[in-house]
């Protein structure tokens, strides 16, 4: 079931935001030319937050060990055997909505 999660204003092209609904913390990545991308704001490395993750083009960097993550999939980058967990999501109107049915899991290493 999608929910409203925030007005896709909210997150520019190139930028993440964090978002908390119902319990469930996430990072929204709006993906130069490829739109938003809902992620789990945990790293799968030691579960660590994301929300002051850096963004630079489309590699997210974890701040506490540096791991790095393509937001166009989520799959690691650096160590490659890894990935976000990403949930399904979708516009409606000028609102990103959210299904937390997961997408793929994460995998640490």
């Amino acid at each position: 079931m999608f929910k409203k999660l925030c007005q896709i204003a909210e997150v520019w092209a190139g930028e993440l935001q964090e978002f908390t609904v119902d319990a469930h913390n996430v990072i929204v990545v709006n993906v130069e030319d490829a739109g938003f991308r809902v992620f789990h704001a945990r790293c799968p490395h030691q579960d660590l937050p994301l929300g002051e993750a850096s963004l630079e083009g489309n590699i997210l960097t974890c701040p506490a060990h540096r791991w790095q993550f393509d937001v166009s999939t989520g799959r690691g980058v650096n160590p490659k055997a890894c990935k976000l967990k990403r949930y399904a999501s979708k516009i409606e109107g000028d609102s990103l909505l959210v299904d937390f049915e997961v997408i793929e899991e994460a995998s640490p290493v």
